[in-house]
Protein backbone atom coordinates (compact mmCIF):
# COMPACT_ATOMS: atom_id res chain seq x y z
CA UNK A 1 0.00 0.00 0.00
CA UNK A 2 1.30 3.24 -0.98
CA UNK A 3 1.34 5.75 2.06
CA UNK A 4 0.77 9.43 0.94
CA UNK A 5 3.28 12.10 0.93
CA UNK A 6 1.60 13.99 4.54
CA UNK A 7 1.33 10.34 6.20
CA UNK A 8 5.20 9.03 5.28
CA UNK A 9 7.47 9.60 7.67
CA UNK A 10 11.12 8.17 7.43
CA UNK A 11 10.64 5.16 9.20
CA UNK A 12 13.91 5.30 11.14
CA UNK A 13 11.97 6.72 13.33
CA UNK A 14 9.66 3.75 14.05
CA UNK A 15 13.01 1.98 15.81
CA UNK A 16 12.96 5.03 18.35
CA UNK A 17 9.22 4.74 19.25
CA UNK A 18 7.87 1.01 19.28
CA UNK A 19 5.49 0.67 21.73
CA UNK A 20 4.86 -3.16 20.73
CA UNK A 21 1.43 -3.64 23.31
CA UNK A 22 2.74 -6.84 24.99
CA UNK A 23 -0.73 -8.40 27.21
CA UNK A 24 -0.06 -8.51 30.88
CA UNK A 25 -2.73 -10.25 31.42
CA UNK A 26 -5.06 -12.84 29.86
CA UNK A 27 -8.07 -10.12 28.90
CA UNK A 28 -5.78 -8.04 26.87
CA UNK A 29 -3.85 -4.67 26.48
CA UNK A 30 -5.12 -1.24 24.85
CA UNK A 31 -2.46 1.58 23.59
CA UNK A 32 -3.60 4.63 22.96
CA UNK A 33 -0.85 7.28 21.04
CA UNK A 34 -2.58 11.05 22.71
CA UNK A 35 -0.61 14.49 23.03
CA UNK A 36 -2.86 15.19 26.50
CA UNK A 37 0.59 16.23 28.33
CA UNK A 38 -0.10 19.26 30.34
CA UNK A 39 -1.23 18.44 34.10
CA UNK A 40 -5.55 18.88 33.61
CA UNK A 41 -5.20 16.89 30.58
CA UNK A 42 -2.86 13.87 32.06
CA UNK A 43 -5.57 13.90 34.33
CA UNK A 44 -8.41 13.21 32.58
CA UNK A 45 -6.35 10.43 30.73
CA UNK A 46 -6.04 8.86 34.16
CA UNK A 47 -9.82 8.65 34.60
CA UNK A 48 -9.98 6.62 31.10
CA UNK A 49 -7.19 4.29 32.44
CA UNK A 50 -8.39 3.94 35.82
CA UNK A 51 -12.01 2.68 34.28
CA UNK A 52 -9.76 0.31 31.84
CA UNK A 53 -7.93 -1.27 34.80
CA UNK A 54 -11.49 -1.59 36.82
CA UNK A 55 -12.71 -3.90 34.01
CA UNK A 56 -9.65 -6.31 34.31
CA UNK A 57 -7.96 -4.95 30.99
CA UNK A 58 -4.42 -3.55 30.68
CA UNK A 59 -3.48 0.04 29.51
CA UNK A 60 -0.75 1.04 27.48
CA UNK A 61 -0.20 4.91 28.02
CA UNK A 62 1.84 6.22 24.87
CA UNK A 63 1.45 9.46 25.72
CA UNK A 64 3.95 12.47 23.20
CA UNK A 65 4.17 15.70 24.72
CA UNK A 66 3.08 18.94 22.35
CA UNK A 67 -0.23 20.63 22.38
CA UNK A 68 -0.72 20.84 18.92
CA UNK A 69 -0.02 17.28 18.38
CA UNK A 70 2.68 17.38 15.57
CA UNK A 71 4.59 15.05 17.55
CA UNK A 72 2.03 12.60 18.30
CA UNK A 73 1.37 12.19 14.70
CA UNK A 74 5.01 11.53 13.62
CA UNK A 75 4.66 8.69 15.77
CA UNK A 76 1.83 7.60 14.44
CA UNK A 77 2.38 7.97 11.10
CA UNK A 78 5.71 6.39 11.51
CA UNK A 79 4.05 3.51 13.23
CA UNK A 80 1.72 3.01 10.59
CA UNK A 81 4.53 2.57 8.03
CA UNK A 82 6.33 0.17 9.93
CA UNK A 83 3.44 -2.24 10.74
CA UNK A 84 2.55 -1.18 14.34
CA UNK A 85 -0.08 0.75 15.33
CA UNK A 86 -1.29 1.24 18.66
CA UNK A 87 -4.83 0.22 19.65
CA UNK A 88 -6.60 3.80 19.24
CA UNK A 89 -5.00 7.08 18.76
CA UNK A 90 -6.14 10.66 19.33
CA UNK A 91 -6.75 12.10 15.82
CA UNK A 92 -9.29 15.01 14.32
CA UNK A 93 -12.32 14.28 12.36
CA UNK A 94 -10.79 15.14 8.94
CA UNK A 95 -7.92 13.08 9.21
CA UNK A 96 -9.91 9.85 10.25
CA UNK A 97 -11.08 9.81 6.41
CA UNK A 98 -7.71 10.05 5.55
CA UNK A 99 -6.27 7.20 7.57
CA UNK A 100 -9.73 5.36 6.73
CA UNK A 101 -9.13 5.49 2.82
CA UNK A 102 -5.85 3.97 3.56
CA UNK A 103 -7.50 0.61 5.23
CA UNK A 104 -5.75 1.13 8.72
CA UNK A 105 -8.70 1.72 10.69
CA UNK A 106 -11.05 -1.09 12.24
CA UNK A 107 -15.07 -0.92 12.80
CA UNK A 108 -16.57 -0.69 16.21
CA UNK A 109 -19.89 -1.26 14.81
CA UNK A 110 -20.91 -3.80 16.89
CA UNK A 111 -20.11 -1.41 20.52
CA UNK A 112 -22.20 1.44 18.87
CA UNK A 113 -25.08 -0.60 18.05
CA UNK A 114 -25.29 -2.39 21.64
CA UNK A 115 -24.54 1.15 22.97
CA UNK A 116 -27.10 3.19 20.88
CA UNK A 117 -24.48 5.83 19.91
CA UNK A 118 -26.83 6.59 16.81
CA UNK A 119 -29.23 8.45 19.32
CA UNK A 120 -26.77 9.43 21.97
CA UNK A 121 -24.56 11.28 19.71
CA UNK A 122 -25.62 14.46 17.65
CA UNK A 123 -25.93 13.41 14.27
CA UNK A 124 -23.25 15.88 13.05
CA UNK A 125 -20.84 14.14 15.26
CA UNK A 126 -22.06 10.42 14.20
CA UNK A 127 -21.02 11.26 10.90
CA UNK A 128 -17.58 12.51 11.75
CA UNK A 129 -16.85 9.25 13.32
CA UNK A 130 -17.71 7.00 10.28
CA UNK A 131 -15.67 5.50 7.46
CA UNK A 132 -17.64 4.55 4.22
CA UNK A 133 -21.04 4.22 6.81
CA UNK A 134 -19.18 2.19 9.74
CA UNK A 135 -17.90 3.99 13.34
CA UNK A 136 -13.64 3.94 13.49
CA UNK A 137 -13.92 6.60 16.23
CA UNK A 138 -15.40 7.20 19.02
CA UNK A 139 -15.53 11.10 20.04
CA UNK A 140 -14.72 12.42 23.73
CA UNK A 141 -15.59 15.88 24.10
CA UNK A 142 -16.68 18.72 22.12
CA UNK A 143 -13.84 21.62 22.63
CA UNK A 144 -14.89 25.45 21.74
CA UNK A 145 -11.80 27.66 20.38
CA UNK A 146 -12.80 30.79 20.43
CA UNK A 147 -12.57 31.66 24.18
CA UNK A 148 -11.08 34.57 25.84
CA UNK A 149 -9.78 33.60 29.22
CA UNK A 150 -9.02 36.56 31.79
CA UNK A 151 -7.77 36.60 35.49
CA UNK A 152 -10.00 39.56 36.85
CA UNK A 153 -7.61 40.06 39.53
CA UNK A 154 -5.38 41.81 37.13
CA UNK A 155 -7.78 43.65 35.27
CA UNK A 156 -8.80 45.16 38.51
CA UNK A 157 -5.31 46.38 39.11
CA UNK A 158 -4.30 47.38 35.58
CA UNK A 159 -7.51 49.83 35.77
CA UNK A 160 -9.57 47.21 33.45
CA UNK A 161 -13.39 47.33 34.73
CA UNK A 162 -15.18 44.72 32.49
CA UNK A 163 -14.01 41.64 30.04
CA UNK A 164 -13.30 43.06 26.85
CA UNK A 165 -16.23 42.45 24.33
CA UNK A 166 -15.13 43.85 20.93
CA UNK A 167 -12.06 44.36 19.58
CA UNK A 168 -11.58 48.13 20.42
CA UNK A 169 -12.13 46.88 23.63
CA UNK A 170 -9.57 44.42 24.00
CA UNK A 171 -6.83 46.55 22.10
CA UNK A 172 -7.96 48.70 25.05
CA UNK A 173 -7.79 46.36 28.00
CA UNK A 174 -4.24 45.54 26.14
CA UNK A 175 -2.96 49.32 26.14
CA UNK A 176 -3.93 49.37 30.73
CA UNK A 177 -2.29 45.96 31.31
CA UNK A 178 0.91 47.01 29.59
CA UNK A 179 1.09 49.94 31.26
CA UNK A 180 0.68 48.66 34.68
CA UNK A 181 3.71 46.06 33.80
CA UNK A 182 1.92 42.93 33.18
CA UNK A 183 1.73 40.77 30.44
CA UNK A 184 -1.45 41.60 28.49
CA UNK A 185 -1.80 38.56 26.63
CA UNK A 186 0.03 35.37 27.44
CA UNK A 187 1.02 33.52 24.38
CA UNK A 188 3.52 30.90 22.84
CA UNK A 189 4.79 31.78 19.35
CA UNK A 190 3.95 28.28 18.15
CA UNK A 191 2.46 27.93 14.98
CA UNK A 192 -1.01 26.48 16.09
CA UNK A 193 -0.76 28.93 18.62
CA UNK A 194 -0.63 31.90 16.65
CA UNK A 195 -3.37 30.00 14.27
CA UNK A 196 -5.89 30.24 17.31
CA UNK A 197 -5.76 33.37 17.63
CA UNK A 198 -6.20 34.33 13.96
CA UNK A 199 -8.74 32.27 13.37
CA UNK A 200 -10.74 34.17 16.59
CA UNK A 201 -10.27 37.68 14.54
CA UNK A 202 -11.37 35.92 11.26
CA UNK A 203 -14.50 34.69 13.38
CA UNK A 204 -15.01 38.53 14.63
CA UNK A 205 -13.92 40.14 11.75
CA UNK A 206 -15.92 38.46 8.79
CA UNK A 207 -18.34 36.55 10.86
CA UNK A 208 -19.52 32.91 10.60
CA UNK A 209 -20.52 33.53 6.95
CA UNK A 210 -16.89 34.46 6.01
CA UNK A 211 -15.21 31.57 8.24
CA UNK A 212 -17.09 29.52 6.28
CA UNK A 213 -16.02 30.77 3.20
CA UNK A 214 -12.75 31.14 3.61
CA UNK A 215 -11.74 27.80 5.24
CA UNK A 216 -14.97 25.43 3.95
CA UNK A 217 -15.68 26.70 0.47
CA UNK A 218 -11.80 28.39 -0.18
CA UNK A 219 -13.66 31.27 -1.77
CA UNK A 220 -10.84 33.73 -3.81
CA UNK A 221 -12.87 36.56 -3.37
CA UNK A 222 -13.12 36.35 0.63
CA UNK A 223 -9.23 35.42 0.72
CA UNK A 224 -8.45 38.44 -1.19
CA UNK A 225 -10.82 41.02 -0.01
CA UNK A 226 -10.28 44.10 2.31
CA UNK A 227 -11.95 41.78 5.21
CA UNK A 228 -9.52 39.86 5.24
CA UNK A 229 -6.83 42.56 4.97
CA UNK A 230 -8.37 44.00 8.14
CA UNK A 231 -7.95 40.25 9.79
CA UNK A 232 -4.33 40.50 9.28
CA UNK A 233 -3.78 44.09 10.17
CA UNK A 234 -5.13 43.14 13.65
CA UNK A 235 -3.39 40.41 14.09
CA UNK A 236 -0.69 42.40 13.73
CA UNK A 237 -1.84 45.03 16.19
CA UNK A 238 -2.47 42.09 18.53
CA UNK A 239 1.04 41.01 18.93
CA UNK A 240 1.98 44.53 20.25
CA UNK A 241 0.03 42.67 23.44
CA UNK A 242 1.43 39.69 23.81
CA UNK A 243 4.31 38.39 25.99
CA UNK A 244 7.57 39.24 24.54
CA UNK A 245 9.27 35.96 25.70
CA UNK A 246 6.35 33.45 24.68
CA UNK A 247 8.49 32.53 21.37
CA UNK A 248 8.26 28.35 21.54
CA UNK A 249 6.08 28.25 24.80
CA UNK A 250 4.20 25.75 24.94
CA UNK A 251 -0.11 26.49 25.68
CA UNK A 252 0.19 25.70 29.09
CA UNK A 253 3.42 27.30 30.07
CA UNK A 254 1.54 30.70 29.13
CA UNK A 255 -1.68 30.12 31.00
CA UNK A 256 0.44 29.49 34.35
CA UNK A 257 1.13 33.27 33.45
CA UNK A 258 -2.26 34.41 33.82
CA UNK A 259 -2.56 32.07 36.81
CA UNK A 260 -0.14 33.14 38.85
CA UNK A 261 -1.15 36.64 37.98
CA UNK A 262 1.94 38.16 35.46
CA UNK A 263 -0.13 38.29 32.74
CA UNK A 264 -4.65 39.90 31.99
CA UNK A 265 -5.61 37.16 29.61
CA UNK A 266 -4.83 34.28 26.65
CA UNK A 267 -6.43 33.90 24.11
CA UNK A 268 -6.96 29.91 23.71
CA UNK A 269 -9.44 26.86 23.70
CA UNK A 270 -11.13 25.37 26.70
CA UNK A 271 -8.44 23.03 27.23
CA UNK A 272 -7.13 26.23 29.15
CA UNK A 273 -9.40 25.55 31.78
CA UNK A 274 -8.14 22.69 32.89
CA UNK A 275 -5.03 24.01 34.04
CA UNK A 276 -7.32 26.53 36.35
CA UNK A 277 -8.42 23.63 37.78
CA UNK A 278 -6.03 21.52 38.24
CA UNK A 279 -4.24 24.65 40.24
CA UNK A 280 -7.83 24.70 42.59
CA UNK A 281 -8.99 27.95 40.83
CA UNK A 282 -12.86 28.63 40.75
CA UNK A 283 -14.93 29.95 37.09
CA UNK A 284 -16.51 33.08 37.62
CA UNK A 285 -14.67 34.03 40.68
CA UNK A 286 -10.86 33.33 40.32
CA UNK A 287 -10.79 33.36 36.10
CA UNK A 288 -13.34 34.26 33.67
CA UNK A 289 -14.31 32.98 30.39
CA UNK A 290 -16.21 34.81 27.33
CA UNK A 291 -15.99 34.66 23.72
CA UNK A 292 -13.04 36.12 21.99
CA UNK A 293 -14.27 39.59 21.38
CA UNK A 294 -16.56 40.01 18.58
CA UNK A 295 -17.24 36.41 18.22
CA UNK A 296 -20.50 36.30 20.17
CA UNK A 297 -23.03 34.24 18.78
CA UNK A 298 -20.42 32.00 16.92
CA UNK A 299 -18.98 28.23 18.22
CA UNK A 300 -15.45 27.36 16.74
CA UNK A 301 -15.28 23.63 18.09
CA UNK A 302 -12.65 20.82 17.32
CA UNK A 303 -13.31 17.09 19.04
CA UNK A 304 -11.15 14.60 20.60
CA UNK A 305 -11.67 11.33 19.09
CA UNK A 306 -10.27 8.01 19.40
CA UNK A 307 -9.33 6.21 16.27
CA UNK A 308 -9.89 2.49 16.35
CA UNK A 309 -6.72 0.78 14.43
CA UNK A 310 -6.62 -2.37 13.02
CA UNK A 311 -3.67 -4.45 15.04
CA UNK A 312 -0.80 -6.02 13.77
CA UNK A 313 -0.67 -9.96 13.43
CA UNK A 314 0.78 -10.18 16.76
CA UNK A 315 -1.31 -7.74 18.37
CA UNK A 316 -4.63 -9.21 16.91
CA UNK A 317 -6.07 -11.19 19.51
CA UNK A 318 -9.36 -11.71 20.47
CA UNK A 319 -8.50 -10.34 24.20
CA UNK A 320 -6.91 -7.38 22.82
CA UNK A 321 -9.83 -6.40 20.72
CA UNK A 322 -11.85 -6.51 23.47
CA UNK A 323 -9.80 -4.09 25.87
CA UNK A 324 -10.12 -2.06 22.60
CA UNK A 325 -13.93 -2.12 22.51
CA UNK A 326 -14.19 -1.90 26.05
CA UNK A 327 -12.26 1.58 25.39
CA UNK A 328 -14.61 2.19 23.02
CA UNK A 329 -17.75 1.88 24.79
CA UNK A 330 -16.48 3.89 27.99
CA UNK A 331 -15.84 6.75 26.18
CA UNK A 332 -18.97 7.18 25.93
CA UNK A 333 -20.17 6.39 29.37
CA UNK A 334 -22.05 8.98 30.97
CA UNK A 335 -19.78 8.69 33.97
CA UNK A 336 -16.96 8.97 32.01
CA UNK A 337 -18.31 12.08 29.63
CA UNK A 338 -18.77 13.51 33.25
CA UNK A 339 -15.65 13.38 34.95
CA UNK A 340 -12.98 13.76 31.70
CA UNK A 341 -15.05 16.72 30.53
CA UNK A 342 -15.09 18.34 34.03
CA UNK A 343 -10.61 17.61 34.00
CA UNK A 344 -10.71 18.07 30.42
CA UNK A 345 -12.33 21.97 30.10
CA UNK A 346 -14.18 20.78 27.07
CA UNK A 347 -18.06 19.53 27.38
CA UNK A 348 -19.65 15.82 26.77
CA UNK A 349 -20.36 14.88 23.31
CA UNK A 350 -23.35 12.60 24.54
CA UNK A 351 -26.85 14.48 24.77
CA UNK A 352 -28.58 14.94 27.58
CA UNK A 353 -26.24 14.43 30.36
CA UNK A 354 -26.67 16.62 33.24
CA UNK A 355 -24.82 19.93 33.35
CA UNK A 356 -25.47 20.76 37.03
CA UNK A 357 -22.25 19.72 38.15
CA UNK A 358 -19.77 21.73 35.59
CA UNK A 359 -18.45 25.10 36.01
CA UNK A 360 -19.97 27.99 35.08
CA UNK A 361 -17.67 28.45 31.98
CA UNK A 362 -18.73 24.57 30.59
CA UNK A 363 -22.34 25.23 31.43
CA UNK A 364 -22.07 28.99 28.81
CA UNK A 365 -20.24 26.55 26.50
CA UNK A 366 -23.15 23.94 26.16
CA UNK A 367 -25.67 27.01 26.16
CA UNK A 368 -23.67 29.01 23.05
CA UNK A 369 -23.47 25.15 21.36
CA UNK A 370 -26.80 24.65 21.81
CA UNK A 371 -28.23 28.16 20.26
CA UNK A 372 -24.90 28.41 17.62
CA UNK A 373 -26.19 24.77 16.43
CA UNK A 374 -29.78 26.14 16.00
CA UNK A 375 -28.81 29.31 14.83
CA UNK A 376 -26.21 27.36 12.19
CA UNK A 377 -23.11 29.34 13.69
CA UNK A 378 -21.32 26.41 14.76
CA UNK A 379 -18.10 26.15 12.97
CA UNK A 380 -15.45 23.46 12.97
CA UNK A 381 -11.99 24.94 13.86
CA UNK A 382 -9.95 25.48 10.76
CA UNK A 383 -6.49 25.91 13.39
CA UNK A 384 -7.60 22.27 14.86
CA UNK A 385 -8.00 20.89 11.42
CA UNK A 386 -11.59 20.45 11.65
CA UNK A 387 -12.90 22.23 8.70
CA UNK A 388 -9.35 21.02 6.57
CA UNK A 389 -6.68 18.95 6.15
CA UNK A 390 -3.54 18.36 7.85
CA UNK A 391 -2.11 19.69 4.38
CA UNK A 392 -4.03 22.68 4.37
CA UNK A 393 -4.00 23.29 8.04
CA UNK A 394 -0.31 23.66 7.56
CA UNK A 395 -0.50 25.92 4.87
CA UNK A 396 -2.28 28.60 6.86
CA UNK A 397 0.24 27.63 9.75
CA UNK A 398 2.84 28.77 7.71
CA UNK A 399 1.33 31.93 6.19
CA UNK A 400 0.11 32.82 9.77
CA UNK A 401 3.36 32.23 11.29
CA UNK A 402 5.76 33.65 8.74
CA UNK A 403 3.18 36.86 8.68
CA UNK A 404 3.83 37.19 12.99
CA UNK A 405 7.36 36.88 12.56
CA UNK A 406 7.85 39.40 9.51
CA UNK A 407 7.41 42.72 10.41
CA UNK A 408 7.39 43.94 7.29
CA UNK A 409 5.01 41.34 5.91
CA UNK A 410 1.80 43.27 3.63
CA UNK A 411 -1.19 42.57 5.17
CA UNK A 412 -2.89 43.20 2.01
CA UNK A 413 -0.69 40.28 0.67
CA UNK A 414 -1.29 37.86 3.22
CA UNK A 415 -4.66 36.83 1.86
CA UNK A 416 -3.21 36.04 -1.51
CA UNK A 417 -0.51 34.27 -0.47
CA UNK A 418 -2.50 32.16 1.97
CA UNK A 419 -5.38 31.58 -0.74
CA UNK A 420 -2.38 30.63 -2.91
CA UNK A 421 -0.96 28.16 -0.29
CA UNK A 422 -4.37 26.31 0.15
CA UNK A 423 -5.25 25.64 -3.22
CA UNK A 424 -1.38 24.26 -3.78
CA UNK A 425 -1.93 22.00 -0.10
CA UNK A 426 -5.36 20.93 -1.53
CA UNK A 427 -3.61 19.21 -5.25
Amino acid sequence: MKIPHRLAVAISLASLCTFAAHAADSKGTVEVVHYWTSGGEAKSVQVLQQLIEKDGFTWQNSAVAGGGGAAAMTVLKSRAVSGNPPSAAQIKAPDIQEWGKLGLLTSVDDVAKANHWDSLLPESIAQLMKFDGHYVAVPLNIHRINWLWINPEVLKKAGVSKAPATLEELYAAGDKLKAAGYIAIAHGGQPWQDTTVFEGLVLSILGADGFQKAFIDNDEATFTGPKMTEVFVALRKLKTYMDPNGAGQDWNMETAKVINGQAGMQIMGDWAKSEWTAAGKKAGADYECVPFPGSQGIYSYTIDSLAMFKPSSKNDTPSNNAARDDLAKIALEPQFQSVFNQNKGSIPVIKGLDMSQFDSCAQASAKDFAEAENAGTLEPSMAFNMSTSQAVQGAVFDVVSNFMSNKDADPAKAGKQMFASIKAAAQ
